[in-house]
C-alpha cells in the first residue's frame, strides 16, 4: 500500500503544480505556460522541470516543495489511514487539499471549478462515513456559518471604509472560503463541522496574531492586510482527521 501510495503521491504532486499553475490565469485545463515569459512549456516540465526553452526560467521552491511533501504524506498516510478517506481517498483528498492551500497562499483565490469538484467528491466521502442526512447537514451547516461571516466581513469592511473615508479593496473572507467550509461540512458531517470551523478560527486567530506582531517587529505594518483562510480550513480538517485518528 505504502508503494500504491507513493505513486499515487507523485501524480498527485505533478498535477497540483500544473493546476496550481494555469488554473488561476486560464480558469480552464491548457497546455502548460511559463510563468515569466508566458511561452509555451513542454509536459516534461512537470516530470523532469526540464527549463523553459524561451526564457530558461526554472521550476520555483513551490514546484520543489509539492513534488517532494505531498507523495512523503501519501506515504505516511498508508500507515494511518482514516475511516473517513479510506487508504486511497486519503491521497485524493491529500492532493486536493494540496492545490487549495497552493492557489489560495499565491493568489489568494478558491476558484469555483476547484469547489465544485470538492463538493460533489465530499457528498460522496462523507455520505460513505456519516450517512447522507448527517452529511447534507454538515454541508449547509458549514456553507451558512461561513455564509454569515461572509457578510459580516463585508458589513466590517463597509463601516471601516465610511469612517476612514477610503476605499477599502481587502476583504475579510472570500466567498471561495464559504465553499471550502460547505466541503469541510459534507467531510466532517453533523456536528464534527462545528469543531473543525472552531478550530479553524482558533488557528487563523493564533496565526493572525503571529503575523501582526512580526509585521509591527520588522515595522512593516500596513492596516488590513489580509491573510488567506483557506489553509486554517484546510489545516482543521487535517487535525481533526488525520491526528485525532492517530491519538485514538
Amino acid at each position: 500500500m505504502a508503494v500504491t501510495n507513493l505513486l499515487l503521491g507523485i501524480l498527485g504532486a505533478w498535477l497540483v503544480n500544473y493546476l496550481s499553475d494555469v488554473l488561476p490565469q486560464h480558469r480552464k485545463f491548457v497546455s502548460p505556460t511559463c510563468s515569466d515569459c508566458q511561452g509555451k512549456m513542454d509536459w516534461r516540465f512537470y516530470v523532469t522541470f526540464t527549463p523553459c526553452p524561451e526564457c530558461g526560467c526554472r521550476p520555483s521552491r513551490r514546484h520543489w516543495l509539492v513534488m517532494v511533501t505531498i507523495p512523503a504524506l501519501a506515504v505516511l498516510v498508508s500507515f494511518f489511514p482514516a475511516p473517513v478517506f479510506g487508504k486511497v481517498g486519503g491521497v485524493f483528498w491529500l492532493a486536493y487539499f494540496a492545490l487549495i492551500v497552493v492557489i489560495d497562499m499565491e493568489h489568494h483565490l478558491i476558484l469555483h471549478p476547484v469547489s465544485l469538484v470538492g463538493g460533489l467528491s465530499g457528498l460522496l466521502t462523507g455520505s460513505i462515513a456519516h450517512g447522507l442526512l448527517n452529511t447534507l447537514i454538515g454541508g449547509v451547516a458549514g456553507f451558512g456559518i461561513m455564509l454569515l461571516f461572509y457578510f459580516l466581513g463585508e458589513m466590517f469592511v463597509r463601516v471601516m471604509a465610511r469612517r476612514r473615508g477610503e476605499e477599502i479593496t481587502e476583504v475579510a473572507l472570500g466567498f471561495g472560503d464559504v465553499n471550502l467550509a460547505g466541503i469541510i461540512g459534507l467531510l466532517l458531517g453533523w456536528p464534527g463541522v462545528i469543531g473543525g470551523l472552531v478550530l479553524a478560527i482558533i488557528l487563523g486567530g493564533v496565526a493572525s496574531a503571529m503575523f501582526l506582531i512580526a509585521q509591527l517587529l520588522r515595522k512593516k505594518y500596513q492596516a488590513y492586510q489580509a491573510l488567506p483562510y483557506g489553509p486554517f480550513l484546510v489545516l482543521s480538517v487535517v487535525i481533526l482527521v488525520y491526528l485525532a485518528q492517530i491519538v485514538r
